[in-house]
């Protein structure tokens, strides 16, 4: 029996493709001095290490810690044997503080790494990444909006791992309309607030593994304006740092319980009450959601590159099955005769579920790649246009990121199980774990609707369509630059056609909403679709230009590598791309049919 619990190579070819041949990471270092040390080599060399590190420390729990799940004892969090120690291992490996600012004890170095080595989290053990993930978050919100002396206290140790971080915003009565919080801050005389109230599904918001946790908390101030315009964010410890900062007394936050989940077992989701804890104002009153905000962008990326990540788990195992797994006989004759059967990789159909995975995974981290390097240039190119630009593809393209990256996940464990028939429903065999693990990324950090919502309603129109602009100038240039090329002549037609689909198709949303917002609502989930498939088609075109370059040149002496790259693109452009037609037709039919059933006959007797 051949588990898929041991499988698992990092990505390391793959990721070298993406940031040296496909896009030049080494912009980085060339262009942005606090950046300067980060190159190429730099890359390379601690995504292997990384990748090294998590087979050997990660991998191995993904299985036990699924099984023993996190347990809850009169308000302690055990998590499942072996977490801490894995946990502090990759502390100790400096991980916690990559992209962190030296100023805090952090090694400063760009977001997109720090993103690959999510990805790979997510690949041996979904459970541990949101451990890690959230603090990274919450320290990013520290960092942006609080007070110099909350900075110091908190940042160096979130940096190095000694504490973590927790997201809390979502309450029983309120997950995406964060306007009925009811969590509430009254201010004290020493410039504190005391926080009172519950919160649900707080990730990491209790567990073992840290000696304290910084809860990051959305609530109102008695008078403060109704709705979102009312909410403001306060840093609430689970201890109290003493006046040397080191952990003190225990503040009156409190896991009320821990949820028992389809998947992520390992991974604590807590309900915790705030009984007139103690909280520190993080940024302005009122103005909490921009702070949190600066969270749930990178939140929102970490989830995409999370779906990254079992797209590649999910393709290592089902194809390691299907290469090894005899049934039956190609339809075009015994290729196997001296075995009793040939492999079922000679079957059109578990192939065509092999290269979908392939392709979506190969694509995705072209994508997440590209969000990852545009985030980085955002924050550190000298640049002032260059920032706005990179900043604008980042903002238009993140919920397609995480949308259709998750999406796809899902989809690609499932046909993971479809691949190895009956294994693949057993638990002992492993993959049934990836589709209840990858399940839930479709839903945090906002439902993949909301992030439809989010593309149509609110990244479309921005700046009179200017975040557009960045997505669709370098698609129009990429275009313009190859029509003429034989070569390439396979790719260029289709991605023409289908790059005038998506622009025809988005000043139709537009006008659409315009008169009426439920259109907006109809068409995001197809709309987003459309979208993420005219991306992937530019990144496998611009992919196939690099092979086909590579295959052309002499010395090259990875042949098979680019002629893999080469046939995934033309499977793409031709089995998954005309889904865009059909997304956009979907589009194009209107709110009618979905807003004219009435609520009494959706059950009509």
């Amino acid at each position: 029996n051949m588990a898929v619990y041991d499988i698992y190579e990092a990505p390391n070819r793959d990721y070298k493709f993406v940031m040296q041949e496909l896009f030049d990471v080494g912009e980085l270092s060339r262009d942005s001095p606090e950046y300067a040390d980060a190159t190429p080599d730099i890359f390379e060399a601690m995504i292997e290490e990384g990748g090294k590190f998590l087979k050997e420390n990660f991998l191995p729990l993904n299985e036990s810690g699924d099984r023993q799940g996190c347990r809850y004892e009169n308000g302690v969090v055990r998590t499942p044997d072996g977490f801490k120690e894995a946990y502090q291992g990759f502390c100790d490996m400096g991980f916690t503080g990559m992209s962190q600012s030296p100023q805090w004890g952090g090694q400063g170095l760009p977001h997109s790494l720090q993103f690959a080595i999510e990805e790979m989290v997510a690949s041996t053990n979904a459970s541990m990444g949101p451990y890690a993930g959230l603090t990274v978050g919450a320290f990013n919100a520290i960092n942006a909006s609080a007070s110099d002396e909350l900075k110091k206290i908190y940042l160096p140790k979130m940096c190095n791992g000694q504490w973590a971080g927790a997201m809390c915003l979502t309450e029983p009565q309120c997950g995406t309309d964060l306007g009925l919080i009811k969590t509430k801050a009254e201010p004290l005389d020493d410039g504190s607030y005391a926080i009172t109230g519950t919160k649900i599904y707080i990730t990491g918001g209790e567990q073992d593994l840290t000696e304290n946790i910084v809860h990051l908390v959305l609530a109102k101030i008695p008078g403060s304006p109704d709705g979102v315009k009312g909410i403001s964010l306060f840093l609430v410890p689970k201890f109290l740092p003493d006046q040397n900062g080191e952990v003190g007394q225990r503040n009156d936050v409190r896991c009320g319980s821990i949820e028992k989940k389809m998947g992520q077992h390992g991974s604590a989701t807590c309900v915790i009450n705030y009984d007139g804890a103690k909280g520190w104002l993080v940024g302005l009153e009122n103005k909490g959601m921009r702070s949190m905000f600066v969270m749930m962008n990178a939140a929102r990326m970490g989830v995409g590159v999370q779906g990254l990540g079992f797209l590649e788990t999910s393709y290592q195992s089902a194809f390691a099955y299907a290469k090894d797994r005899l049934q039956g006989r190609s339809l075009s004759g015994a290729k196997s005769p001296d075995q009793p059967a040939d492999s079922i990789l000679v079957h059109p159909d578990v192939r065509r579920m092999l290269l979908r995975i392939k392709a979506n995974t190969e694509g995705g981290r072209a994508l997440s790649t590209w969000l990852s390097l545009s985030l980085d240039k955002s924050l550190k190119h000298p640049d002032p246009q260059v920032r706005q630009n990179s900043d604008d593809l980042v903002q238009l393209m993140t919920p397609i990121l995480k949308a259709y990256l998750t999406d796809s996940a899902s989809e690609a464990a499932n046909l993971g199980v479809q691949t190895m028939g009956g294994h693949g429903y057993i638990k002992e065999w492993g993959m049934e774990q990836l589709v209840r693990d990858s399940r839930i990324a479709q839903l945090y950090e906002g439902t993949n609707g909301i992030q439809a919502l989010d593309l149509t309603g609110r990244k479309m129109g921005a700046h009179f369509g200017r975040y557009l602009r960045s997505f669709f100038h370098p698609v129009s240039s990429f275009l313009d630059d190859h029509k003429t090329s034989a070569a390439l002549a396979e790719f260029i037609g289709p991605l023409q056609k289908v790059f005038g689909t998506l622009q025809q198709t988005t000043a139709f949303v537009a006008q659409k909403g315009l008169k009426d917002p439920e259109e907006i609502g109809a068409a995001s989930s197809d709309y987003l679709k459309l979208f993420a498939l005219t991306a992937l088609a530019y990144l496998w075109a611009k992919s196939a230009k690099v092979a086909l370059e590579k295959l052309e040149d002499q010395s090259t002496t990875e042949k098979g590598y680019y002629q893999a790259k080469l046939l995934t693109a033309r499977f793409f452009y031709q089995r998954m791309l005309p889904e865009a037609t059909a997304a956009a037709k979907v589009v194009q039919a209107g709110k009618d049919s979905l807003m004219d059933m009435p609520e009494e006959l959706f059950l009509a007797a």
